[in-house]
């Protein structure tokens, strides 16, 4: 069974917690509010919950610095997953399979991996699952995950600031796309460096990849999902390159961005109206169960990210087998009483008409 948080006598009753409300969803109160930090205490860690202190600097904004390597670099990948589409009916049903998998174990390697295993701490993972997930990782070539943590974090920590990495109110193609097309904000080099990452540098299954990132992903991201097909099942080099290889590696990434951009914009705010990230079913459909962003950023400790378990959620249903297998363990998972005091205190009202 889930680790479930119990919530003190106090907060589960409606109206009892005097609480001022900050753009983070924290609820900081004059005696007995309940916070974060009571819930998740035993993670250990507290550099993905909202820093209210922070204060953006004034003045004019940096100029924006374009990268032109990646500009140039992801509209050829976007032109070759176009190119792919049009090679699909042509492709074998092995293939489009295989696409899929590879797309499915790649994207486990972000969500159940760099997100929720290493990012969150939200549960345990064994050796063999945090190398399987590590794979994975480098698969969906996303960054390494000690880079994708420290950015995840910084995104928590700072959401819809200045020092974070994708801000949303920078508008939707930077939250998607445009903030890796340009050099990062001052502040969030500045406010990555000083997270505590201890956790991260001392798993010698993360700091191995990040040694080896470059050819990790030359092998898992490119060689292997392409190599498959052509050598298995004699299938065509270039729609093995080209569909599960290209189109496979560029809608996995845009599968991640809408949680950026998307599921910061589009839909209802059940748990707290005083921050902007939705609950989006669509993102978190193609998200594997990342979509329910409203949720994730007010109990950014749930293994689940969202309080209905499988309901369009794969990772969940993935990590809840991994425990059955014995290769998972610890899942942190809040209260019914605490999410119904939450909605009650803090939502859009929602909640009350499903």
């Amino acid at each position: 069974l889930s680790k479930e948080f119990s919530s003190a006598p106090s907060i589960t009753a409606v109206g009892t917690v005097t609480s001022r409300m900050t753009r983070n969803g924290n609820a900081v109160g004059e005696k007995d509010s309940l916070n974060h930090e009571d819930l998740a205490g035993d993670r250990g860690m507290i550099d993905d919950m909202f820093d209210e202190t922070y204060r953006e600097k004034e003045g004019p904004k940096p100029p924006l610095r374009y990268v032109w390597r990646n500009i140039i670099l992801m509209s050829l990948l976007h032109l070759g997953a176009l190119f792919a589409l049009i090679l699909i009916p042509s492709a074998k049903i092995q293939t489009l399979a295989w696409a899929i998998l590879c797309f499915m174990v790649s994207a486990l390697g972000i969500t159940a991996g760099s997100h929720r295993l290493w990012s969150h701490r939200s549960y345990k993972a064994t050796l063999p699952l945090r190398i399987f997930l590590t794979i994975a990782n480098s698969m969906a070539f996303q960054n390494d995950i000690y880079e994708w943590v420290r950015d995840h974090r910084v995104h928590h920590k700072f959401s819809e600031t200045d020092a974070d990495p994708h801000n949303a109110m920078r508008g939707f193609f930077f939250s998607h796309i445009g903030w890796l097309l340009v050099r990062k904000h001052p502040d969030v080099i500045e406010k990555g460096q000083k997270l505590d990452l201890s956790d991260i540098k001392a798993d010698k299954v993360v700091m191995f990849q990040r040694r080896y990132y470059k050819p990790s992903v030359v092998l898992l991201c490119f060689t292997l999902p392409t190599v498959v097909p052509w050598y298995f099942w004699n299938e065509s080099i270039i729609i093995s390159f080209f569909i599960p290889t290209i189109l496979r590696y560029a809608i996995g990434l845009n599968a991640t961005w809408l949680v950026n951009s998307a599921a910061h914009m589009f839909g209802n705010r059940p748990y707290d109206q005083n921050i902007n990230p939705r609950e989006n079913p669509l993102v978190s459909l193609g998200a594997l169960g990342e979509g329910f962003h409203n949720y994730h950023h007010t109990f950014p400790y749930d293994y689940s990210t969202s309080e209905f378990g499988w309901r369009f959620n794969f990772t969940t249903a993935f990590i809840d087998l991994m425990c059955l297998l014995g290769l998972a363990s610890d899942r942190k998972k809040v209260s019914k009483e605490v999410i119904l005091a939450r909605k009650m205190r803090t939502g859009d009202g929602s909640h009350k008409t499903g």
